[in-house]
């Protein structure tokens, strides 16, 4: 970091031709994809604040923050030195920094708080965090993502919504009466079933009459629980009536430890600040939420704004990534010219440009149909449809850009000093969190069928973008063609997915991005004239404006 000062003149040579440092820029500022789509969809009216969050983010020691909170990653703490039993993970410092900040601008409450466009504005505040530490993202987005969930029990869970929307974050573990700001998890899978909950084994017994608001005793396990410091979970168990929805709090009403045991924290490859975990609930306190036996459909409210997050977070990490090797490129001398100035790297840094570009128009857009979606049923089903298809597509792409960018580096972007490596390992999540490719493709096909209304919003969104250019109407036309063929669609779900995210993508970018990115799009993603591998796009393009756009500190 560049307030160490190191030594440059060394006793046996003087270091050289090393960029600086990429710090003490704004996020928001420097990314004109970012700022242009935050007043497209419509949340213009929180530049200010997403412009002061995004200044907070890009220091110094923000990064730095991001860095050691996964250096020194959660430490489980089962009992405490007397023998209790008090099933709490412990983090350093660096991570609360993260979550505070987050929460102090509201990234979690910002969606709910009354304005149009506060899906739009969140989505980017989160894309700005992700940037530095992906790991508190975990918490901050379920803490969102839970109030539909919540709002389908208002009753028995006032005092939750009302502790969500504070910005103080209070990593006491206490009674929620006793805080000022509460946070909230989900446990869904189980080891037998992963993906498929209906073969979940945890059970709910009641505590006299039961039903939607009733209070339940929970006996089971979960095998991913994630962000177990969290004040309550969103988790499923079985009654007599079938898989329902719970509110299982930390603390019960008495004020006692609820039983919800951690077994142990997850070794995770990567998004190591965050305390992924395994539990036990052993007779735990808990409240049914929605109706009973009908909980999949309740949590899948939560769900469904989770993904949200897992097609921003890989666009986040795209854009980190290509800011990085941008700014590396622009500084690094060889061949007795910058690396920007060679034609090849050109090329790759522009292709780079244009992949993000298009994941940060398709997840805006997305974040907008959340907004539109929670006043009108259409807006509400395109939505459901285009998560899927957005959340499918972004994680496919975000691991092969970071890896092309890390090249960009050399071998400086593969030793763990710099971020490249940390971006490398948390690519892969998103595409199994909140279900993997197989089940959103799935989810896709089955949003088709149960609300056909949705697959002809879609189709509706890009035969209005017709005209625009040939490469794009002829894209439309063939997508039209898969659907025009049902037999053995499942085989081909993930090639129908693929095409309707890039050819969305294209839609997206001939409306609204600079002209030579939405040609170079077609040109390469709808056209055909692409090597597949970054850095292959055909000649005759104009790199200039998509390599400007690149640059972090413009």
């Amino acid at each position: 970091m560049s307030h160490l000062r190191p030594r440059a003149e060394l006793t046996t040579h003087e270091v050289s031709n090393q960029p600086p440092p990429l710090e003490d820029y704004n996020l928001y500022r420097s990314d004109a994809a970012l700022k242009e789509a935050l007043h497209r969809h419509g949340a213009g009216w929180a530049e200010a604040h997403v412009d002061a969050m995004g200044e907070e983010l890009g220091r110094a020691e923000t990064f730095e923050h991001g860095r050691l909170a996964n250096v020194f990653p959660p430490v489980l703490k089962t009992h405490d030195r007397y023998g209790h039993r008090i099933d709490e993970a412990e983090f350093h410092p660096s991570y609360h920094h993260m979550m505070a900040l987050g929460m102090r601008h509201g990234q979690h409450s910002i969606a709910w708080e009354g304005r149009k466009g506060g899906h739009a504005a969140y989505a980017a505040m989160l894309y700005m965090t992700y940037q530095v530490e992906g790991g508190v993202c975990c918490p901050l987005t379920m803490t969102y993502a839970a109030m539909p969930a919540l709002q389908r029990q208002p009753e028995a869970t006032e005092t939750w919504r009302k502790g969500i929307m504070s910005h103080e974050y209070d990593p006491r573990s206490i009674p929620p009466e006793q805080k000022t700001g509460l946070t909230i998890g989900m446990a869904m899978t189980e080891k037998q079933g992963g993906s498929d909950v209906r073969a979940n084994t945890t059970r709910a017994r009641p505590l006299g009459a039961g039903g939607p608001g009733g209070e339940y005793e929970l006996t089971g396990h979960k095998w991913f629980c994630s962000a177990p410091m969290c004040d309550a979970f969103l988790t499923l168990a079985y009654t007599d009536e079938g898989l329902s929805c719970f509110l299982m709090p930390r603390w019960r009403p008495d004020g006692s430890r609820n039983a919800f045991q951690l077994q142990r924290l997850k070794d995770k490859l990567g998004n190591k600040s965050n305390a992924s975990s395994e539990i036990e609930y052993h007779g735990a306190w808990a409240v049914m939420i929605g109706e009973e036996g009908r909980g999949v459909r309740t949590i899948i409210d939560m769900v469904m704004h989770t993904r949200l997050d897992c097609t921003a977070g890989p666009t986040a990490l795209m854009r980190q990534a290509v800011a990085q090797a941008a700014h590396h490129v622009e500084h690094r001398v060889a061949f007795q010219k910058k690396l920007s100035q060679q034609p090849l790297m050109r090329n790759v840094i522009a292709d780079l440009s244009v992949e993000q570009e298009a994941a940060t128009a398709m997840f805006m857009a997305v974040a907008q149909a959340y907004d539109d979606g929670m006043a009108d049923e259409e807006a509400a089903a395109f939505a459901r449809i285009a998560v899927s298809v957005s959340k499918y597509w972004a994680n496919k792409r975000v691991t092969p850009l970071v890896v092309e960018a890390m090249e960009c580096l050399g071998g400086a972007g593969y030793v763990e000093e710099t971020i490249m490596p940390r971006l490398f390992k948390e690519a892969p999540l998103n595409g199994i969190w909140e279900g993997s490719g197989n089940v959103i493709c799935l989810d896709v096909l089955r949003a088709m069928q149960r609300e056909p209304h949705a697959l002809e919003l879609f189709l509706k969104s890009l035969n209005d973008a017709k005209g625009r250019d040939t490469r794009l109407d002829a894209a439309i036309d063939d997508l039209a063609g898969e659907f025009a063929r049902p037999e053995g669609i499942e085989m081909r779900a993930r090639r129908i997915v693929e095409k309707m995210a890039m050819t969305w993508q294209g839609a997206l970018l001939t409306a609204a991005a600079p002209t030579a990115v939405a040609d170079a799009f077609l040109a390469s993603r709808l056209d055909g004239d692409w090597g597949r591998a970054f850095g292959t796009l055909p000649d005759g393009l104009d790199l200039q404006p998509m390599i400007d756009r690149a640059m972090p500190a413009a």
